[in-house]
């Protein structure tokens, strides 16, 4: 069994609170001091807008009541017009602070609040997150992802795996064409425009055969990029496809 060299805690022990005494820990939200790197101060804390039950099972709106989640956890638009997964978690409403954290890991290179974000995604996800899911992003189209270097979604795959001791496969799922970006659009302009753009990579077909999947991206919106994903996945022999999101818009006008 490989150890870690003695002298690592120690270092450890002497280092953090010569560099935290540097360089402050702050907030990843809004920047104030916090006691720990990697964490939300806690007015921050009090402003999230955690999705806890009752919510529907199948999109992760919170419903207003126990009362109105009716027998089946399910919303009306999702028993008229159910999605092709089979549930749907996300770990906080999209709104002023959860943008705090996600636009900056999107767009500015802030890739220290995956962790954060994968802790709160665990949490909303612990009933359907096992040792044998298998945790697949929505892909970036190979020009945006040149352009931004990494995908976000991949980031927080991977961390969620690590969280249950399970796998995640990275490159799975292929963007086999560029789209316009979706804020803005509503429901049926945003599934017209992702139909048929997201395929899965042949050469990953064998290992979906009877697997549970778990397609993570940071927000979701109408679920027009996530069905986009779960419809070729199943297809292609899984068999279940559940989505997680850090968050979930309320509206129609958040970014995809």
């Amino acid at each position: 069994m490989n150890r870690a060299p003695w002298w690592r805690p120690w270092w450890r022990r002497v280092a953090t609170p010569v560099l935290d005494l540097l360089f402050p820990p702050r907030c990843l939200a809004c920047g104030a001091e916090v006691a720990q790197a990697g964490h939300l101060c806690g007015a921050c804390v009090g402003r999230l807008h955690l999705i806890t039950p009752p919510f529907c099972r199948r999109c992760a709106l919170p419903f207003a009541s126990r009362a109105a989640a009716g027998p089946d956890m399910t919303c009306t638009a999702c028993e008229h017009n159910p999605p092709p997964w089979r549930e749907a978690r996300a770990a906080m409403m999209y709104d002023e602070t959860a943008r705090s954290l996600i636009l900056p890991l999107k767009y500015a290179d802030r890739t220290e609040n995956v962790a954060l974000l994968a802790r709160y995604m665990a949490m909303a996800a612990s009933d359907i997150m096992t040792g044998e899911s298998l945790f697949m992003p929505v892909p970036l189209h190979r020009l945006r992802l040149f352009g931004r270097r990494y995908n976000q979604a991949a980031l927080l795959a991977r961390a969620l795996a690590g969280l249950a001791g399970a796998a995640a496969l990275c490159d799975g799922l292929e963007r086999t064409r560029a789209t316009r970006p979706l804020e803005g659009l509503g429901r049926s302009q945003r599934q017209h425009l992702m139909h048929g753009a997201i395929t899965v990579r042949p050469g990953v077909v064998p290992a979906l055969a009877g697997q549970h999947v778990i397609v993570v991206d940071d927000v979701m919106t109408t679920g027009a990029t996530l069905a986009a994903c779960a419809v070729p996945l199943l297809a292609a022999g899984a068999a279940r496809v559940d989505v997680l999101a850090a968050a979930r818009a309320s509206g129609q006008h958040a970014p995809q």
